[in-house]
């Protein structure tokens, strides 16, 4: 009987071995700190320049390079990074739900948001802006747009920005993508496309790009991009603050803005403050 009983005992140790270490296969690791485990971090997988999923898997891109930066300050190489994709509709539902330790998605920090989610950074100043053709000198203020056909994403933001406060007599054109406007703007369809100018930039610095377009350089607006977390985690909040001093006082911030932008000419704004 005690051989049996202790048969029984090792068994019900290996259950309960076998049961804890199944419920700890969370993806991402909630210690804020790597070792070993994984992290989920949600991006773009659309935006060239910002976050970009390519065809052969990999994911490129000035958010990439930040968000990449952090996870490697919190104790996870970049082996260990689950990219998650984070459209503008989903951020605060990715973050609310744990589905991604943070969120690195230019991802403007404004009031609204602000009662959903926390902010780190802000770690990148990026303005409202024009691509236009590269030998278009028509348009040097928002008020030359009255007499111009503009492009943007449907329900977006910054084209409602123009069409109500700006140039109320543009012809406003909004498309499925930003794509289709840079296809219209190269075959003189429209005039201008309208969005962040990082955003602009990433497609104007692509390859198939070069030389064709140009931004108008108006700051139409100010958008301060930060690092979307779930509220009340002030640990994780002042890490990833810490970690992004670090990066612009290290070089690499500007290492990183001149790789991802420097292509389309773009003059970018100093590193903000952050907090």
């Amino acid at each position: 009987m005690k051989l049996h009983k202790a048969g029984a005992a090792a068994a019900a140790a290996l259950v309960l071995a076998l049961t804890a270490t199944a419920c700890g296969g969370d993806s991402s690791d909630d210690s804020g700190s790597g070792g070993g485990g994984k992290i989920a971090i949600g991006i773009k997988f659309d935006q060239p320049g910002l976050g970009l999923k390519t065809p052969d898997g990999t994911f490129t891109g000035f958010d990439v390079d930040v968000a990449t930066y952090i996870a490697k300050e919190l104790g996870y190489d970049a082996k260990d990074i689950e990219w998650k994709q984070a459209p503008s509709a989903e951020r605060e539902n990715l973050i609310a739900n744990g589905d991604v330790k943070f969120v690195a998605a230019s991802y403007s920090i404004n009031d609204e948001r602000k009662q959903k989610v926390d902010f780190a950074g802000p770690y990148f100043l990026a303005h409202q802006d024009l691509l236009v053709r590269a030998d278009d000198n028509s348009i040097t203020k928002a008020a030359d747009l009255n007499s111009k056909k503009l492009c943007s994403v449907t329900g977006s933001t910054s084209a409602q920005n123009v069409k109500e406060k700006l140039a109320p007599k543009a012809q406003l054109l909004e498309q499925g993508g930003y794509s289709e406007c840079l296809t219209g703007l190269e075959n003189k369809t429209v005039d201008a496309l309208t969005t962040d100018d990082s955003i602009l930039a990433g497609y104007a610095a692509q390859k198939e790009h070069a030389g064709k377009f140009k931004l108008a350089g108006l700051k139409l607006s100010d958008e301060n991009y930060g690092i979307g977390l779930k509220k009340g985690d002030t640990k994780l909040l002042g890490q990833i603050n810490d970690a992004l001093k670090k990066m612009e006082s290290d070089g690499s911030w500007q290492k990183a803005v001149t790789a991802n932008f420097g292509p389309a000419g773009y003059k970018n704004e100093p590193a903000p403050a952050i907090g």
